[in-house]
């Protein structure tokens, strides 16, 4: 009994043993495999590491990322202040040898052409080798593009390309709260057109002082639109008509090449022209008439022999009629002025100017209602107005009582082109307004 006692301890110690061995084994064992493993990750890594080194998988790799890029680029380049085509070039990475090409190309074929602020210029770029120019878009005018581009041998060429627009004519109608400038711009109509409508009635109103408020305006004014429906540009005024305290006053366009005829008349064929515009400046304030006044600098009393206009500083001034500029400089206490003699009757005096407009020199001829200078503060004045004269026969007389002669009135033949034009006109107008409704 007490053998087979022993017998089973000595089993069961040894069973206890078995256990520790293989747990021991186990642990061995898993020791091992963690080290093999890492070994195997480390010999991985560094194959791995080697093989990103090879130059030629490197090569491989660029080469089938490169082909992933699309091969033709186009580049809208937005030009800043101061950039030149050549700075332009290098902005948008073209290579030294393509940059040269181009710009050899340009001077070679004495191409002309102007970069301004915010002008969009278009590259349409080949990325195969290195890139190449595959045409080049500048605008040269509104209605007209310059297109240097590669052509099958690799060398360039140009040719300037018209826009085709289209024509559009736009009526628009408004009453004036404030100022024709502001109820016009209401309605979206472009201020060159605004400008245009203004000289076409400057012989005949004041816009200071002969309108009311609820006078009103209509027009109807051509548009050349692109095929995005953009306007680029504005054509002529083919009809207007201001309604001053109840009175119409419309303006008919009437072109004749054959009579040399390119003008607004009104319906009975006259012209609103006359020898004088009523007022030189828009959107002026009369601040002293013509007649004896306390001079706001000298401190007495003196004859004031012109009309004096306030108007804010930089304000375009108008030439009053076609005529010589007698002089463009400086006239002591009128500071800046500019003088011109319109026929053996009229000339006129502009002064106080803060500057003159471009190519205003004495000899030059000018045209009625071109800009010849802008209102400014210059020799003896207080603030930012035109000091405008008319001269009669040597004499200086009141501009705003001045009865002047009305310009041409269509006769014969004439009379009877406008007379259909006009029918023409008003049918437009009629259609246009039926469209709104």
């Amino acid at each position: 009994m007490i053998k087979f006692f022993e017998k089973n301890k000595f089993l069961k110690k040894v069973q206890d043993f078995r256990s520790f061995l293989v747990l021991t084994i186990l642990l061995i064992l898993s020791v091992a495999i963690i080290h093999i493993h890492n070994n195997y990750k480390d010999t991985q890594i560094k194959s791995l590491k080697n093989l990103s080194q090879n130059t030629y998988l490197q090569k491989t790799i660029s080469s089938i990322f490169s082909n992933l890029n699309p091969r033709f680029e186009k580049i809208n380049y937005r030009v800043n202040a101061g950039d030149s085509f050549e700075k332009i070039l290098i902005e948008i990475n073209l290579n030294l040898n393509e940059k040269k090409k181009v710009l050899n190309f340009i001077s070679d074929e004495k191409i002309k052409f102007n970069i301004i602020e915010n002008q969009k210029i278009v590259f349409e770029i080949d990325n195969l080798n290195g890139k190449k120019i595959k045409k080049i878009t500048i605008p040269i005018n509104k209605k007209k593009d310059l297109i240097i581009s590669s052509n099958n041998n690799n060398s360039l060429q140009y040719k300037e390309l018209v826009k085709e627009l289209r024509l559009v004519k736009t009526y628009k109608e408004n009453y004036i709260r404030n100022s024709l400038y502001k109820s016009a711009i209401e309605k979206k109509i472009d201020p060159n057109v605004i400008i245009q409508f203004a000289q076409m009635y400057g012989f005949e109103v004041d816009f200071q002082r002969d309108i009311k408020k609820n006078d009103s305006f209509q027009i109807v004014y051509e548009e050349f639109k692109n095929d995005e429906n953009k306007t680029i540009d504005y054509g002529n005024i083919l009809y207007a008509n201001l309604i001053l305290s109840g009175k119409s006053l419309e303006l008919y366009y009437f072109n004749s090449e054959k009579e040399k005829i390119n003008d607004h008349f009104e319906a009975n064929g006259q012209s609103i022209k006359k020898t004088l515009m009523k007022t030189p400046i828009n959107g002026a304030r009369l601040s002293s008439s013509y007649g004896m006044r306390k001079h706001p600098i000298l401190g007495y009393n003196k004859m004031h022999q012109g009309t004096d206009f306030a108007a804010p500083m930089g304000t375009p001034i108008m030439a009053s009629g076609s005529g010589r500029v007698l002089k463009a400089g400086w006239c002591g206490g009128g500071g800046n002025c500019v003088k011109i003699k319109h026929n053996t009757t009229y000339s006129t005096v502009y002064a106080h100017m803060s500057k003159f407009a471009r190519g205003i020199k004495k000899g030059v001829r000018v045209s009625q209602g071109q800009i010849i200078g802008y209102v400014g503060s210059t020799g003896m004045s207080t603030g930012p107005h035109l000091h405008y004269e008319v001269i009669q026969n040597g004499k200086k007389i009141n501009s705003q009582t001045l009865k002047l002669p009305s310009g041409k009135k269509l006769k014969g033949k004439s009379r009877e082109e406008f007379e259909i034009t006009r029918i023409k006109t008003d049918v437009l107008k009629s259609e246009l307004i039926n469209k709104l409704n």
